[in-house]
């Protein structure tokens, strides 16, 4: 295994995560240029200390000439990249946290359960009338997908669009583009930004009961509303976060019912493990495993120096492993108590502001399947590697499911 980069380790990085972590819960990734730093705790201070650990963009991430190339399609014919939320640092990302975390409140994510649960009956539905299926892409990618197409008023029907839209706008995420593949998927984000646009504009004089009017008009009479561009880059956040990742986390969730049938009958004899089950697939395998920090001053952590100016990617997979918390990390346990204690949506004031929208989208989907369906099993084969390649991500690529009733 050579580290970080390497498309075997990415599929599997457990075993890779335990065997640096017995040397040090801080390292070099050479492979990769950036520090790691993979105990819970350690991640837990580097998120809270937003004053060495910047969330801006690194400097040499930005002149890329694949990204410069992106940008400037961006800037000419739409809405340039403007750091919002996830890529800022107080007190600027506070007025942004203030105004979205009006929109993912407890109240607002509990009115979204009919249509979710519409949404999950009728993918069941046909998932009952076709015997087997592909959970990732007749499940796990429609059901996000929908969910947020139609919050952006498009037809259900047409959420494959909305996913061509995600996949852009991850892509210099996932891995290393050419200036040419570059242009080519900033093309599909300029679309999304017209569509966007004119949906946006349409909420300003008709807003409705749903995510973009309340993003449109989340500010207070005395409050300035987000201009475009910060809208543009707002929704680019709730797309790639809240699309992909919760498609990780619900295909990860019945592999797990699979891999571990013991499992599997525990939840269905004890329904009110439900919400400690979805924890524990957060904890044994986070759908987003690190994200990036930029050091602002030397810094020490667990007694090692990170220079200055340095890209570190705290590496919420590793930490939700760590032995020093979790007895037997590598076990899967829906029964474990402290499963809660995961750092999968991560600490501090960039705590992902759409935490309680993927549990409730997980908490529907697993409530009413594990009511309809008596048994869930493998119905062939998985890919080898399982997983597409991402340094940060774990989206599976198919996972043949059969559903069975008595």
């Amino acid at each position: 295994m050579t580290g970080l980069s390497d498309p075997v380790v990415q599929d599997d990085p457990f075993e890779y995560y335990a065997a640096q972590m017995a040397r040090c819960p801080v390292w070099h990734e050479a492979d990769i240029g950036q520090w790691v730093i993979a105990g819970l705790e350690e991640v837990r201070e580097v998120l809270m200390d937003v004053n060495t650990y910047s969330s801006e963009p690194a400097r040499a991430r930005r002149a890329n000439p694949a990204m410069l190339a992106y940008q400037q399609v961006l800037e000419q014919r739409g809405w340039p990249r403007q750091s919002t939320l996830q890529r800022t640092d107080p007190p600027v990302h506070t007025r942004y946290r203030k105004l979205v975390n009006r929109v993912f409140t407890p109240a607002v994510v509990r009115q979204f359960t009919p249509q979710l649960d519409d949404i999950v009956n009728d993918l069941a539905d046909r998932i009952e009338a076709a015997g087997t299926c592909d959970f990732v892409a007749d499940f796990a990618l429609p059901l996000p997908g929908i969910f947020i197409a139609e919050q952006l008023g498009l037809d259900r029907t047409d959420y494959r669009r909305f996913r061509r839209w995600a996949d852009a706008m991850l892509a210099s995420a996932n891995r290393p583009l050419t200036v040419d593949e570059a242009v080519t998927e900033a093309e599909i984000e300029l679309e999304a930004q017209h569509f966007l646009a004119a949906e946006f504009d349409k909420r300003r004089a008709a807003p409705g009961n749903d995510l973009i009017s309340l993003l449109v008009h989340a500010h207070d009479e005395d409050e300035q509303p987000f201009t475009m561009a910060e809208l543009q880059d707002l929704m680019h956040q709730l797309i790639t976060g809240g699309f992909e990742t919760t498609t990780a986390a619900l295909s990860t969730a019945m592999w797990l019912l699979v891999r571990y049938p013991d499992q599997q009958a525990l939840l269905r004899a004890r329904p009110d493990l439900l919400p400690n089950f979805i924890e524990e697939v957060l904890r044994f395998d986070a759908p987003v495993q690190g994200l990036w920090r930029q050091t602002t001053c030397p810094a020490e952590v667990a007694g090692t120096t990170i220079p200055e100016h340095a890209t570190v990617m705290v590496r919420f997979g590793a930490a939700n492993r760590d032995p020093r918390v979790f007895d037997d990390p590598d076990r899967f346990d829906i029964t474990r108590v402290n499963a809660r204690n995961h750092a999968a949506f991560g600490f501090g004031v960039h705590f992902c502001p759409g935490a309680a929208l993927a549990r409730q989208e997980m908490h529907r989907a697993f409530t009413i399947l594990l009511d309809r369906f008596d048994r869930f099993e493998l119905a062939g084969d998985l890919p080898a590697p399982v997983h597409e390649p991402s340094i940060f991500l774990r989206p599976m690529k198919q996972l043949p499911i059969r559903m069975l009733r008595r």
